[in-house]
């Protein structure tokens, strides 16, 4: 299927492990022309010797400055952009009560506000040129408890974001919407880890939790996300779709 994606300006947040990675990789295979945002130096490195086509940005998009800063280097390369991929995000902490408070704001500005502001600066864009696609790739855990409440927290004012901001901006042919992974098992992940050190343990879970018998995959993840960019995807407006082989306990 062509899904006419050859040659649309993807700017990836989160891009170089992980889903982000497998996302921006699935684009560059369509013909898109990719940009990658992330912090670690090392791993922007060596996506770059691999796939040389793809612009790599390092950048710590918490801060306000770093994403003006990198979002203009993406404009200034490509001239415009056509999709948005929100993927950066990240956890820490633990119960509510055990939890510093500057933990929860930390993953508000990760998560959350970095979205809020990337599609701020990426509408107008959007706007000018009549269509767009904004991606927030989001979590099963931002409608249910299961993850750190930071994550949660975050995760779950991403979706609310993405359905008022999908309404305001549709009019003007701005597509917006959501991908809730469940848990997704790659290399550079928390569950890869955490099945290396009690694999008894992990694949229990699986049994218990994921009624498809297994992990996701990211590529999985990078195949909704072509859909949903794609103009095969054009009355899907303020959607967050799970994608977790059944392992959400929500059933709306």
């Amino acid at each position: 299927m062509d899904l006419r994606l050859h040659g649309k300006k993807v700017l990836v947040t989160g891009g170089s492990k992980g889903i982000g990675l497998g996302i921006a990789q699935a684009f560059a295979a369509e013909g898109a022309d990719v940009g990658v945002v992330a912090r670690g130096e090392e791993a922007l490195k060596k996506l770059k010797e691999e796939f040389p086509e793809i612009l790599t940005l390092q950048a710590d998009i918490s801060e306000k400055g770093e994403r003006q800063r990198v979002f203009q280097a993406f404009i200034d390369k490509f001239g415009t952009i056509d999709v948005l991929i929100n993927n950066a995000g990240g956890s820490s902490g633990g119960k509510t009560m055990e939890t510093e408070i500057g933990q929860f704001e930390e993953a508000m500005h990760l998560n959350y506000f970095s979205a809020v502001h990337l599609s701020q600066l990426a509408v107008p864009y959007m706007k000018n040129q009549g269509k767009g696609a904004i991606i927030n790739i989001t979590s099963i855990f931002g409608r249910e408890s299961g993850g750190k409440p930071t994550y949660n927290s975050a995760k779950s004012a991403m979706i609310s974001m993405t359905k008022s901001l999908a309404d305001e901006v549709i009019k003007d042919g701005i597509r917006v919407n959501g991908i809730a992974p469940g848990s997704i098992l790659h290399p550079t992940g928390n569950w890869q880890k955490r099945l290396d050190e009690n694999p008894e343990k992990i694949n229990q879970f699986v049994e218990d939790q994921i009624p498809a018998g297994r992990f996701g995959t990211v590529e999985e993840i990078a195949d909704v996300a072509l859909f949903l960019a794609s103009e095969k995807a054009s009355w899907i407006v303020g959607a967050n779709l799970n994608v977790d082989g059944g392992q959400s306990k929500s059933n709306f």
